[in-house]
C-alpha cells in the first residue's frame, strides 16, 4: 500500500545533494573519527552567537513566568519587533521601510513560501539564474508553480540579463536572485542589477500581473574585500526581499526571518496582507515567539565576519596549491570550483575517498562544478590540503 504522494516520493528520489553528503559525513565520522573527516557539505554556521544573544536570553528568562510570555501574537509578528526591524532594514537597504511593509516569518524559507503562496497560481513559473539553491524548486512546486532557470555568465557567474530575458514567458510570475550567492559567492554588481530592473520594467508593459523580483538575502552581511551588496528596492518597485538571522547571528535553528515588501510597490498593503494570511494558513501561524523576543534585544549585532574572511583566505591557499580553478567568492561562505575531469558527481565521490565532503554542482543545477562550505574551523581547511591535491592529480590525468 502506498503511503506517500507521488510528488513527495519523487522529491525523495531527487532529494538535496547537500543533505545526502551531510549524512554521508555522519557515517564517515563514525567510522574514522571526527578529526579525520573534512566536512564542507553544509552551510551550517559554526561560530557561536554574539555575546548579545547570551545576554538577551538571560533577560528573557526573567520574564518567562509571566502570563502569555510566549503566547500567540498577530500573524505578522510582535508589533515592537516589526518596528525595530523596520529601522534596522531601512539602514541596511538605504530606503525608508515602514513597519507595515514587514512580516516576521519562520526563517527565510518561511518567507519565500508565504510569498509564493500569496502570488503564485498553478502553472506560474519562477525564473532564476543557475546555479541556484536547490530547495527553490521544491518551494515553488509547493504552490503549483514551476521552476525555470537560465545560466549565469560562464566563469564569473554574474547574471546574464539577456539569457534571463529570453527565458521569460507569459507564465513568468517571479524572478528570484540570491546575492551574495549560494553556491558561487558572487555579489551581483549594481550595474547588472540596474540592467535587470530595466529589463523587468520593459517586460511588465502590457501584462495584467507584474513580474516580481524576489531577493533572497541571508548572506547580505558577509561581503569581502570592500564589496557592496546593492539594494534592489530603489531599482524596481515590484521587489520583495526575504532574509533571516540564521547566518549573521548564527541562529539557524531559531527560525526567525522576514518578508519585506518594497514601500514603493503599488497596492503594497494587498501583498503584505496576502503574505500575513499565508503565514497563518500554511501552518506557520507566526514566527517563533522566543526568536522574535530575542531579536528585539540583539538587532544590530552579528558574529565576527573577519573569521570567515580568514577562512576564505585559507581555502584559497589550499585550492590554489592543488591547481583548482574557481571564481573568488565576494561574499557568503562558499567556493564553487570546477570539477577536474568535468564529472562533478564522480569527483565528489573521489573526495569522499579522501574523507573530504563536498556537494556536486548537479545539485545546484550546474554540473561540472562542486560546492565547498567554509564555515568550518581553519584547522579542518588546512587538514584537507593533501586530500584535495591527491584528488586533483588523479582526475586531471
Amino acid at each position: 500500500m502506498e503511503l506517500l504522494s507521488s510528488q513527495v516520493k519523487s522529491y525523495m528520489d531527487r532529494s538535496s545533494w547537500i543533505r545526502r553528503m551531510f549524512e554521508a559525513g555522519i557515517e564517515l565520522k563514525k567510522k574514522f573519527g571526527e578529526d579525520q573527516v573534512c566536512d564542507f557539505s553544509l552551510g551550517n554556521p559554526d561560530l557561536p552567537p554574539p555575546a548579545s544573544v547570551c545576554q538577551g536570553l538571560r533577560d528573557m528568562a526573567e520574564t518567562a513566568a509571566e502570563p502569555f510570555a510566549f503566547g500567540y501574537m498577530p500573524n505578522f509578528g510582535y508589533p515592537a519587533v516589526r518596528e525595530a526591524l523596520a529601522k534596522h532594514v531601512s539602514a541596511e537597504q538605504g530606503v525608508n521601510v515602514p513597519a507595515d511593509c514587514l512580516v516576521l516569518t519562520c526563517g527565510a524559507a518561511g518567507a519565500i513560501n508565504t510569498f509564493f503562496r500569496a502570488v503564485i497560481e498553478p502553472g506560474d513559473e519562477l525564473l532564476c539564474p543557475a546555479p541556484y539553491f536547490v530547495e527553490y524548486g521544491f518551494y515553488v512546486e509547493n504552490h503549483g508553480g514551476v521552476l525555470k532557470s537560465a545560466p549565469a555568465k560562464a566563469g564569473t557567474f554574474d547574471l546574464d540579463v539577456a539569457a534571463l530575458e529570453a527565458a521569460i514567458t507569459d507564465k513568468t510570475r517571479v524572478l528570484l536572485i540570491n546575492s551574495p550567492n549560494n553556491p558561487t559567492g558572487v555579489v551581483y554588481p549594481k550595474q547588472t542589477l540596474m540592467e535587470l530592473a530595466a529589463m523587468l520594467t520593459r517586460k511588465n508593459q502590457g501584462r495584467a500581473r507584474p513580474i516580481f523580483l524576489l531577493a533572497d538575502e541571508p548572506y547580505r552581511f558577509l561581503a569581502f574585500d570592500g564589496a557592496v551588496v546593492p539594494s534592489l528596492l530603489p531599482l524596481y518597485p515590484y521587489t520583495v526581499v526575504c532574509s533571516s538571522f540564521s547566518k549573521n547571528l548564527s541562529l539557524p535553528g531559531a527560525r526567525v526571518g522576514y518578508a519585506l515588501v518594497n514601500p514603493a510597490m503599488p497596492n503594497r498593503a494587498e501583498l503584505v496582507g496576502g503574505i500575513i494570511l499565508a503565514n497563518r494558513i500554511l501552518g506557520f501561524v507566526n514566527a517563533p515567539a522566543l526568536g522574535q523576543q530575542l531579536l528585539l534585544k540583539v538587532l544590530g549585532t552579528q558574529v565576527d565576519a573577519g573569521v570567515y574572511a580568514k577562512r576564505r583566505d585559507a581555502m584559497r591557499q589550499v585550492l590554489d596549491a592543488a591547481g583548482y580553478k574557481y571564481p573568488v567568492p565576494q561574499g557568503a561562505f562558499y567556493f564553487f570550483p570546477q570539477a577536474p575531469g568535468g564529472d562533478d558527481v564522480a569527483f565528489v565521490n573521489a573526495l569522499v575517498e579522501e574523507r573530504i565532503l563536498a556537494v556536486p554542482g548537479k545539485g545546484f543545477g550546474c554540473p561540472g562544478y562542486f560546492r565547498l562550505a567554509f564555515c568550518v574551523d581553519e584547522v579542518v581547511i588546512r587538514r584537507s590540503a593533501e586530500g584535495f591535491t591527491r584528488a586533483f592529480k588523479a582526475f586531471s590525468k
